[in-house]
């Protein structure tokens, strides 16, 4: 090397250089060095560097470790392939249980659209429903529980000799086709459909079935399907309303023809305050009762979602219209409340829940009512002098849910 006085020359940097290539150089050491051990140094806390305490093999400049470093070794990659493995096993299993998730039945429609936290009103999902009681609504009452519920029924319920319409397939044939006034022309009449239902004798006959004109729907008995929607619906032509006013289509036009016949013989005009109502509206209808009545009184006055006859689109609550339309709270006692009790059969409708009766129905009386059960049976319930589709059908009182 030059002088540090003096500048660097070609030949001194070429002399520099070939020393430097001559003194003995140490490469890096290949993975298999490192595999059977290449020298390893540590740093002390205090920055000296300290030799590890190894073996090296003379004139290779290897270090060879100790046995026990090579066992450590092993064993952490032993674990650490294991840890691998539960993790994946972990990774499938989460997978299986979510994708197994997905396929439960989803959460009830109406508790996530009306069950709104805002509001602190209870959903759908906590108005329990009772069960159906099935096969024990085709069942004849006892004397007893007819004299208790105050019904006059029992004796044509337990008439022996009733016979099965579901035999005749003529009947059958009436039923499967869907309309109700062939299928009790099938059976006899309405007096030999109606005794064989309360006597028993037609098990083909389903009073739970939403879409039959015959259908009963009580606090024992709910719609099948319970959230049933009845199609076509139409509003009853000429017919005020206060509210909604959508019913099934052959209800509308028998309540079209019971209003003119009302207001031609002079009981005066007839409006509509109420009809359909679905599932879903009659969650957030009975929860309102609820919050302003309690339980007990708002299941006086209010049925639960599945179970309200205005679900099936047969139901309409009616009101008292002159200048303007009143309240159905104030339609009993009006002379259009009196024609309607002495007439509404002629148009196939009932007053579903009669004064006197709530033993058996279990609501209050409500003389705006009306049910639509077809001219046939209507005509043979006003001649019978019966006051609950219950008795009429041989069925128990229904005065309060199962549960």
């Amino acid at each position: 090397m030059a002088h540090p006085t003096e500048p660097e020359t070609r030949r001194s940097r070429r002399e520099r250089a070939a020393a430097t290539r001559s003194l003995p150089t140490r490469s890096l050491p290949t993975r298999r060095d490192l595999r059977e051990g290449a020298p390893r140094a540590s740093a002390t806390r205090t920055g000296h560097r300290e030799h590890s305490t190894t073996d090296r093999e003379p004139g290779s400049g290897v270090v060879r470790l100790p046995a026990d470093v090579y066992a450590r070794r092993r064993i952490a990659a032993v674990v650490g392939g294991l840890a691998v493995v539960v993790l994946v096993v972990a990774g499938v299993v989460g997978l299986t249980s979510m994708l197994s998730r997905s396929d439960a039945a989803p959460a009830d429609p109406v508790a996530a659209l009306l069950g709104d936290a805002t509001t602190g009103a209870p959903g759908a999902s906590e108005i329990p429903v009772p069960a159906q009681t099935g096969v024990a609504a085709q069942q004849p009452v006892t004397d007893e529980a007819a004299d208790e519920a105050g019904g006059g029924a029992s004796d044509a319920a337990n008439e022996p000799g009733a016979a099965d319409p579901c035999a005749d397939p003529v009947f059958q044939q009436a039923l499967a086709s869907g309309s109700d006034a062939d299928a009790i022309a099938a059976a006899g009449g309405a007096e030999s459909f109606r005794s064989a239902i309360a006597a028993g004798a037609a098990p083909c006959v389903d009073l739970h079935e939403a879409g039959r004109t015959w259908v009963v729907v009580n606090k024992l008995n709910a719609l099948d399907p319970i959230d049933y929607w009845p199609e076509p619906q139409a509003r009853a032509e000429g017919v005020e309303r206060t509210s909604g006013g959508h019913m099934r289509a052959d209800v509308a036009a028998a309540l079209s023809q019971l209003v003119t016949a009302a207001r031609g013989e002079g009981a005066g005009g007839i409006g509509v305050n109420s009809g359909f109502r679905s599932y879903d509206f009659q969650v957030s209808t009975h929860r309102s009762y609820v919050g302003q009545l309690g339980q007990a009184n708002a299941d006086l006055t209010s049925a639960r979602p599945g179970h309200s006859e205005h679900q099936t689109g047969l139901a309409v609550d009616v009101v008292a219209c002159s200048e303007g339309c009143g309240t159905i709270e104030r339609f009993g006692g009006t002379v259009q409340s009196d024609w309607v009790a002495a007439n509404a059969h002629r148009f196939g409708f009932i007053i579903r829940y009669g004064d006197g009766d709530t033993a058996t129905t279990g609501y209050e009386y409500e003389p705006w009512h009306l049910r639509y059960i077809g001219t046939d049976l209507a005509a043979l319930y006003a001649a019978g002098g019966y006051r609950t589709l219950e008795d009429f059908f041989g069925m128990p009182p229904a005065p309060d849910y199962a549960d």
